[in-house]
C-alpha cells in the first residue's frame, strides 16, 4: 500500500520515516520527495508498506502525530494526476 506522508519537518530523513512505520508493519521503500535544483526537501514523501492492512494500521496511528515537531498528514496515496499540457 503507497501511502502520502505530509507536513515533514524539512529535518526530517527517510531513515525518520522507516522507523516510525515500522513499528506498523513491513516497509517496502520510503521517498522523501526534495526540490531538483537545491535538494532540498519538498516537506513530503511516500512510504511503501507489505499490506493494505498495515498500511492502514499506519495511517490510523500516526495521521496527527508528532515528528520532529511537526503534526504528519498521513493517508493513502492517490494516483498521480495528469496536470496537463503547460505549453498550450
Amino acid at each position: 500500500m503507497n501511502i502520502y506522508v505530509g507536513n515533514l519537518s524539512y529535518d526530517t530523513a527517510e531513515e525518520d520515516l522507516r522507523q516510525a512505520f515500522e513499528n506498523f508493519g513491513q516497509v517496502s521503500s520510503v521517498n522523501i520527495i526534495t526540490d531538483k535544483y537545491s535538494g532540498r526537501s519538498r516537506g513530503f514523501g511516500f512510504v511503501e508498506m507489505a499490506t493494505k492492512e498495515e498500511g492502514e494500521a499506519a495511517i490510523t496511528g500516526l495521521n496527527g502525530q508528532e515528528l520532529h515537531g511537526r503534526k504528519l498528514n498521513v493517508n493513502e496515496a492517490r494516483p498521480k494526476q495528469d496536470r496537463g499540457d503547460s505549453d498550450r
